[in-house]
This record gives structure tokens, sequence and C-alpha cells, in this order.
């Protein structure tokens, strides 16, 4: 079989809202290309790359966003649909930028797509003791590691991002076993499992998606957490009705302040929220909604253009 291979080159800020368009047409999984990556990975201490020099060299200055589509009688049709959702980004005002929005093309066959993903991940390090890689690589573990194992085929996303990174910070330091722990827009399960490998039980993961719901549960099973991670495909205020001592959110800025009073009634009293995928332009906005729904700041992070909080529902 022939896939379209779809590029668009944005930035690190716009790289989240493209990769949804291209998930939202059809696309199984993005790839994610940014020279940001390249250098917050780049670190001493026995870290692993992601990818190595020459990539980041060829990445250059635009983030490239990949989506992925079968060669069929409906690939115009999602085609027309990126294209239509591009032109509408570009007339919006959302006070960050989003670079170029242009789009480059090629058809792969399956096995050459399969190949180019082993060749851009490979086995890395997230917070203190997390270690997220693929199954086909080895990698050498110290006392407390946590391994979190990770196909690219399979995922929306591989953890390289500084909003998971930062996320799994604060998931290392609040999540406490025995905690109920909700995960909202989940993806391919990455801090459910993450949560989980801290002892939280029941984990419940949630995503509008039904493909990233499927990955997730299928990321789930690879790591042997079945009976500790639940996962649920819909809106969190429609498809949860338990609530959780720590309830997480790797989304966006808007959906931040949006969800920050409504997803109290979800947060046990006492209970944590943590929240990512806020760029530093929203940082304060952010703060100003979670004050406003009485929550106690109690970590604010920050990794390059990214954000991440913890706040305590008082």
């Amino acid at each position: 079989m022939d896939w379209m291979e779809y590029t668009i080159l944005t930035t690190t800020e716009g790289s989240d809202l493209v990769s949804q368009i291209l998930m939202d047409a059809g696309s199984t999984g993005t790839m994610i290309e940014d020279k940001n990556d390249v250098a917050a990975n780049q670190r001493p201490e026995g870290q692993w790359d992601i990818i190595d020099e020459a990539i980041a060299r060829r990445i250059g200055d635009d983030v490239k966003v990949t989506g992925y589509f079968e060669v069929d009688g409906g690939l115009s049709d999602r085609i027309a649909f990126i294209e239509s959702e591009l032109r509408r980004l570009r007339g919006m005002d959302l006070g960050m930028d989003l670079g170029k929005l242009t789009h480059l093309e090629k058809t792969v066959a399956e096995q050459d797509w399969t190949e180019s993903w082993k060749a851009a991940f490979r086995p890395f390090r997230l917070g203190g003791h997390f270690v997220i890689k693929p199954s086909w690589e080895h990698c050498e573990t110290r006392p407390g590691d946590h391994v979190i194992e990770i196909d690219p085929g399979m995922a929306f996303g591989t953890g390289t991002h500084e909003t998971t990174g930062l996320c799994v910070r604060l998931v290392e330091k609040y999540v406490k076993p025995g905690d109920r722990v909700i995960d909202i827009g989940t993806g391919t399960g990455i801090l459910a499992i993450a949560a989980a490998h801290m002892g939280a039980k029941p984990v419940l993961a949630t995503d509008l998606d039904a493909v990233a719901v499927r990955v997730a549960a299928e990321n789930v099973k690879i790591n042997g957490f079945e009976g500790v991670i639940e996962t649920r495909c819909g809106d969190l205020l429609q498809v949860v009705s338990e609530t959780g001592d720590v309830v997480i959110a790797n989304i966006i800025a808007d959906v931040i302040v949006g969800l920050a009073a409504p997803v109290r009634a979800r947060i046990a009293d006492g209970g944590v929220f943590i929240c990512s995928g806020i760029s530093v332009e929203r940082r304060q906005d952010v703060r100003d909604a979670l004050a406003a729904a009485d929550y106690e700041l109690l970590d604010d992070l920050n990794e390059g253009e990214w954000c991440a909080m913890a706040a305590r529902k008082r």
C-alpha cells in the first residue's frame, strides 16, 4: 500500500494545532520535527538523543509536522479538508506565530514509512526516572528507572515535546501510590502510564479521538497496566463521573482556561490539577484562570517556549 506523506511547515507554538488538523483529516499518527526538541534532548548525565545532529541540521528553522494518509479514493477530500483548515488558521488571530503554514507532499511505500519512524525514534529520558523507548531498541537503565515502551507507528507523539516532559516531572512530584488519576486528552497514554508507574490506581485515560483511545489502550497493554488504566472515549465532562486525586491535562492554553472551573467537579477536595501545553505567552492567562477558579498554585515550570503548572483545589 502507498501512503501520502503530507508535511506542514509551522512553528513550535503551532505544531499542536497543525498536528490536530492532520489527525482530524484521518492521519493515523503525526511526526513533529523541531530543532528545539533536538536541543532539549542533547543533554549530559547519560540522557539519550532522540535524533542526531545531522537530522537537526536537516530540520532547519521550520517545525515540520507530518501526517500519513492512504492513497485511495478519499485522499483528495482529506487534502481539501487540510487546506481549508490551514486557510482558517491563517485568518485567525491566536496571539502566536504559526509560521509559514505551507505544505510539502510525497508518496511513500509502507515499508519506507515504517523505517523512517524507526530512524527518528531512539530511547530517551523524561523527568527524573522515566525512560521512553520503542520496542526494537535496547537501552541501559539505572536503579529506580521506569521504562515506558511506545511504538511510533501507533503513536500521536512519542513524549519528546517539552510539554510532556514538564508534565512527567509534575507527575513524579505529585502522584502518590493509591491516588486516583484522570488523564484528559491522553493521546498515546504516556502520562497515564507514568502515573501508574508512580503507584496510582485506578487511572482513567480519556480522549475525544477514538483512534487515540485505541492507541492508548494498546500502549497500556504493552506496558502491563490493563488492570490499572481504563481508556475511555469522549469529553471529560460528559463521559466521566468519577473524581481524581490528580487530574492531568496536557492540551493547549485555551482549553485549560475554559476547563479550570468545570474540572473542579472531577477533582477531590485538596486534589491537584496538573496542566501543560501552555505557551509562555499564555502563562499569565492560565494562572489567572486557576486563581479565579480558586486553586492554590503549587508549581509553575518552564522549558523552552512552554509551561506546565500544578495547582491544588482549595
